[in-house]
């Protein structure tokens, strides 16, 4: 039986999958993204940045899936929003919540998320996909008591471009163009799509996860 392994601690991912009718097995890296991200090239492209975060994440967990690795396919993902040229990824504290803030309300940016599937046989790595997927979101512009309350929350300070799209974020986006569930952290469009491109079907899938 084939399992899928998600690479991440994002609640956000599972959930979309767990509605998709995947329960993945969860298990988080421990990549140091800044540390992966200056390993790059300079003339790396934004895109490249983001699906190089994903593998790193998905080659550094199926290294530890033992149990696992007989037969699975593990899923890395990294999301970060890219605002006149610049990638952001979590701002992780109010202040530079904030400022992420004053530069996209009222504007639009792109979502951004690397996806990376490793194919695992007997421990080995046999077949791997990764491409990025790519979301115009366009943001409204909370007044600065909503942002304050947004802010206090604590819900921007750990999510990429501190909104969600799924979440209290969610009052503050006008509309996007693309894949929601990308926004959200995983695009299943397109991980149906790499998913195939390493011999699994989607709705084997659906069949292990239900039983």
């Amino acid at each position: 039986m084939t399992r899928l392994v998600l690479a991440s601690a994002s609640p956000a991912r599972l959930g979309v999958l767990r509605t998709a009718g995947i329960d993945p097995v969860v298990r988080v890296s421990g990549v140091d993204e800044d540390a992966v991200a200056a390993a790059l090239a300079p003339e790396t492209t934004a895109d490249e940045i983001v699906v190089a975060l994903a593998r790193a994440k998905a080659v550094d967990v199926a290294a530890v899936i033992p149990e696992l690795a007989a037969d699975c396919v593990v899923v890395g993902c990294d999301s970060m929003l890219l605002v006149d040229g610049q990638l952001q990824g979590k701002p992780h504290t109010p202040e530079v919540a904030r400022e992420r803030w004053a530069g996209m309300a009222g504007r639009s940016a792109d979502l951004l998320t690397g996806h990376c599937v490793l194919r695992l046989r007997e421990g080995v790595i046999v077949a791997e996909s990764a491409q990025c997927s790519s979301t115009t979101v366009h943001f409204a512009k909370p007044g600065p008591d909503e942002l304050d309350a947004y802010i206090a929350t604590g819900e921007p300070l750990q999510v990429a471009g501190a909104f969600t799209l799924d979440g209290l974020g969610g009052w503050f986006v006008d509309r996007i163009d693309g894949d929601p569930s990308s926004v959200i952290g995983i695009g299943l469009p397109l991980l149906r799509r790499l998913l195939e491109d390493v011999g699994v079907g989607v709705t084997q899938l659906w069949r292990d996860a239900r039983g």
